[in-house]
Order: structure tokens, then sequence, then C-alpha cells
């Protein structure tokens, strides 16, 4: 039988794949651990093997051209079989046993509980899924997510679970989410306990009637709590993509049609439309039939006069607000241990990725802040009005942004991106270490908007109550540690950034004005830059012109 092979996800954030090299022709004979092909992602050249036996019967995608994450790449089989129905690359027509759902294979399906689309089973093989069981696989909440750890779970097995009851919370690299069930019955097992993580797609939970087996689904019929699937390694040829239609093997829940015209939209984009204050009625959903998900939430761009100040005050007004500290015990003479978190260990993922492949080069230049305190003060004296040095910055930022492009980029491997909106991302300390929620479109937001917006994701941030997508998007990044007296510094890239701005504290201390020793405010800059993108020259300019709007702010006006 036919094993139609899809273009895999070799890396957190790759969309599309494209061969550099087969090393199979069509009627060529494979083998399980056979090196199909190399392909190329967004960060590296791979080898690809087969985990099938046969004969390579067709190529979707020719050397040097690319498709899409979980398009057709190749098929398998037997010399001869006819697999006329399968180039389309219809799931409907994938006729295999383990890595290819199919529809209607079995009275049951496996489901993500956001898109509820079918995903490969990881444990039994051709165990079939029985009437009515939902097997439950770990999301991807985000778009660097590859793993998922439960910090709580909010129902244990043999407990009855109802549409909308959040099952667990989920700790991504970013934050920590809400998870709630799309289907009622009975928690039959859970594959992780608290403070485990679980693979991206790789069997969360099942749930279905109570009573029912489903020992041919897990690890040697396990059902306990701290039982774990038989494969915990998930499919490079098959990822359950969040951005496709959930029409393959769905029962459909009648949320359009209903006759009380229930609002069609899933639990989990209902939830992040109430915390970000979306009208969703006002909402044109892209699942199927209309149904309002997760991306759509992500993707809502409210108009400028339609931002929302913060009511949430933080202690520190400046970017990096400032940590409370990881409970640590200190005894003379004895070591002790912190288990790292999942956003630790993402952290010190991204920071060595950042560091070891971007060429970091680095300038600092030395501001005079005299009329920027004066202008703050009188911008502070307005009514219901108090911004902090930190917001200054960021605008002047944006503004300068604005005027080179080019430090608004992005390097990709055969090209740069240069972004259309000027995203900046401000660095917030937390106990686990640093996260970055992002300001969209920074250029156009006035002071207050942006004090209210770094004050609200700043004390959000620190009780781990930003989403996934606030940490995402961001084009250009500030880090600022000037609040604890650190003159100087220089920061790694935020990537895909291709700089990051470090700022120091304002400092009085003798300058020469006019020939004359006088007393002054000064504030040294740093800025990081990704060589591949942003020269020296064009480096120096964009402090330029930053240096200009902080020394003159009246020209941010210009």
């Amino acid at each position: 039988m036919a094993e139609v092979i899809t273009m895999p996800r070799l890396s957190d954030t790759m969309t599309d794949g494209k061969v550099a090299k087969w090393h199979k022709k069509v009627g060529d004979t494979v083998k399980e651990g056979d090196i199909l092909a190399e392909i190329e992602t967004d960060k590296a050249v791979q080898d690809f093997e087969s985990e099938f036996n046969g004969t390579l019967l067709y190529i979707g995608t020719e050397e040097g051209g690319s498709s899409p994450v979980d398009s057709v790449l190749a098929i398998i089989g037997q010399e001869g079989e006819d697999i006329s129905a399968l180039k389309g690359g219809d799931s409907t027509n994938k006729n295999t046993d383990a890595d290819i759902p199919e529809e209607n294979k079995t009275e049951g399906k496996v489901t993500d509980i956001e898109t509820t689309e079918p995903v490969e089973k990881e444990s039994g093989e051709n165990a079939e899924i029985p009437a009515d069981v939902e097997v439950i696989t770990m999301p991807r909440l985000s778009d660097t997510m590859t793993e998922g750890k439960v910090a709580k779970w909010h129902f244990k097995v043999g407990d009855t679970v109802k549409e909308g009851d959040v099952l667990a919370e989920i700790e991504t690299d970013k934050a920590v989410q809400d998870f709630e069930s799309e289907v009622n019955g009975t928690l039959l097992y859970t594959s992780v306990g608290e403070g485990e993580a679980s693979p991206v797609d790789t069997v969360l939970a099942i749930i279905g009637p109570a009573g029912t087996d489903v020992s041919g689904l897990t690890s040697g019929g396990a059902k306990k709590a701290d039982s774990k699937p038989a494969a915990e390694k998930p499919s490079e040829n098959v990822t359950a993509s969040e951005n496709t239609s959930a029409s393959e093997n769905k029962k459909e829940q009648p949320l359009a049609n209903s006759s009380t015209e229930r609002l069609a939209i899933s639990p989990l984009a209902k939830k992040m439309a109430e915390d970000k204050g979306i009208d969703v009625h006002s909402l044109k959903g892209s699942g199927e039939n209309g149904r309002i998900v997760r991306k759509d939430i992500e993707n809502y761009q409210p108009s400028a006069a339609a931002s929302t100040p913060a009511k949430q005050e933080v202690s520190t007004p400046a970017a990096v607000a400032a940590p409370a500290q990881v409970a640590v015990n200190f005894v003379q003479g004895e070591d002790s241990e912190t288990p790292n978190s999942q956003v630790r260990n993402i952290i010190a993922k991204r920071l060595a990725e950042s560091k070891f492949t971007a060429p970091h080069y680095y300038l600092i230049v030395e501001i005079n802040m005299d009329k920027a305190i004066e202008a703050r003060k009188e911008i502070n004296s307005l009514p219901d009005t108090k911004i902090s040095f930190n917001d200054m910055i960021i605008k002047a930022t944006a503004m300068a942004l604005r005027k080179h492009p080019q430090v608004n980029s992005t390097w990709k491997e055969d090209k740069i991106i240069h972004h259309g909106n000027i995203n900046v991302g401000v660095a917030v300390a937390i106990p686990d270490g640093l996260v970055v929620p992002v300001l969209k479109n920074a250029d156009q937001m006035n002071y207050n908007q942006i004090s209210a917006g770094v004050k609200d994701m700043a004390g959000r941030a620190k009780s781990k109550g930003l989403k996934a997508n606030e940490m995402e998007g961001s084009t250009f990044s500030v880090s600022n540690l000037g609040m604890f007296g650190i003159e100087t510094f220089t920061s790694i890239i935020n990537q895909p950034n291709s700089a990051i701005l470090s700022v120091g504290a304002i400092v009085e201390k003798p300058i020469v004005k006019d020939g004359q020793i006088v007393v002054g405010n000064t504030m040294k800059l740093s800025l990081a830059c990704d060589h591949r993108v942003v020269d020296g020259a064009t480096g120096a300019q964009f402090l330029q012109t930053l240096r200009t709007y902080l020394e003159q702010p009246l020209s941010l006006l210009l």
C-alpha cells in the first residue's frame, strides 16, 4: 500500500522547504533509513530519511524547487502500483496505516484541540481508535514552540470533562496558557504528569466514554497520569498544521448553523479574544464554515484609534521591569539546584543560536539628555500623563527606524526581508529570565500609548499573563538596564531581528558645552547589529538620527 511522504517541518519556524538534492530517483528501491533527499530549511540543509520500504513511485518537488510544509513530497509503494489518486495531496486518499491520517479509517480520530485536525497516532501503529474516543495531542501554541510543559492538570484520569473546560495549563517557550477541551467525555489517559514536557503533536490525553479500553493507544495499556506514550518522537513526515482547514475527519459541531445562531468560534480563540478585548462578532472566520480560530485573533489588526490604555501599573516604568528573584536557599557549604523552566531552556537555545550564527558588532554613542529631561517634565505636567525616559527612547527609536528601513530588516538564507511595519520588542525581566513583548506599529503610537503598552505588558509578563502572539512579530528590540545604574552594556540580538538597542543610565557629569565645562546629563546607547544585514555605516547613520531625536525632542514633530 502506497505511503505519501509530505514535506517535513524540520525547524520550528519552517513554512516551506527546498529540495537541495535527491538521493533517489523514480523507480529506485528505497529502504527504511535510506536518505531520500537533502532538504534546505530556513536554518540549514538536513538529510531526510525514509521511514518505509518500497519503490520510489513519485517525486512532488524537483531539485531546486520548494514546496510548503505538509504538501506531497514523494510517494513510496509497490512497483507498478496505481498512485494517480494520491498525487494531488488530498489526505482523504492517503491510504496508509501509520503516518498519514486517512478519512474514515476508524470511527475515532486523532485531533489537535485548536484545529481538531487529524494527526498521526503516536503508539500502537495498527491500533484502532475506539468509537467516540478523542486522542488529544500537545498543541502548537506559538510559532516557535517545539514542546510543551504541563504546568498543571485541572482534571485527573476518571474525571468527566465537558467542552470548554480547561484541561490543563501548558507552559510554552513564551507563556503559560489555558488549554481547553473541545469534546465531552471522561478523561481516560494522560501521557505526562505535572512539570513534565512533551513534544508538539505527541499524545497528551485521551477522552472518551467511561470504561473504554484505550490500552492499544498507550504504552502497555497504561492509563495513569504518569505514564507516557510508547513513541515520544514526533514524526518528521506529517505535522499537524495550524494554518490548514479543519475539514478532514471532523465531526462537525452545530455552531454555524445552530437555530440559536450560536457564534462559530473555537474555545481557545474565544478566550484569546476576551483577553485582548476583541469583538468577535466583527471578525470573519477563516476556519471551516466561517469558524473563528486562533489565527484570526492573532492576525486581528485594530485601528490606531482603538488602542486601549492599560490599567495595570508596575513599580518600574522602564522597559526592563525589576524581576522577582527565583527563590534559592543558600546554605553554607551545600550546593543546591533549580530545575530549568521551559522558558529558561528556550531562552538559552535562542540566545546561543543568535550569538553563534549572527556576526555581531557593536556601536556606542553618548547622548546629551538635557533637553529630553526638560521635555519629559513638560509632558508629564499635562493631565493624566506620565511617561518615562524609556517611552521617549522607544518613540524616538521607532521614528528613526522609519528613516532607516535597512535596520528594520531580517536575514534569510537567500534574501533580506524589509518589514513594512515597525514592531518594537521591549525586553522585560521575569524570574525565569527574559521575555520580549512587542509593541506593534510603535511608530504610529503616541507617548501615552507607548507608556500604557509597556506598563501593561511588563506587569503581565511577571505573572506569566502574556499571550504567545504578544511576543511574536518584533522587527527591532530595545533593552534597558539604566534603572539598575548600568551605564553601558551590549545585548545579544533577538532574532529574527537584525539589531538591538541597549540603553544605559542617565548620568550627571561634567561636559564641554560652548567651550566651557558645565554639568550635563548624558546617556550611552549601544547598538548590536547583524553584519549580514546592517553594515557599519548604516548602523552609524541610524544612531545619528536617533541621537538627533533625543537631543532635539521637537525634531520628532517634523
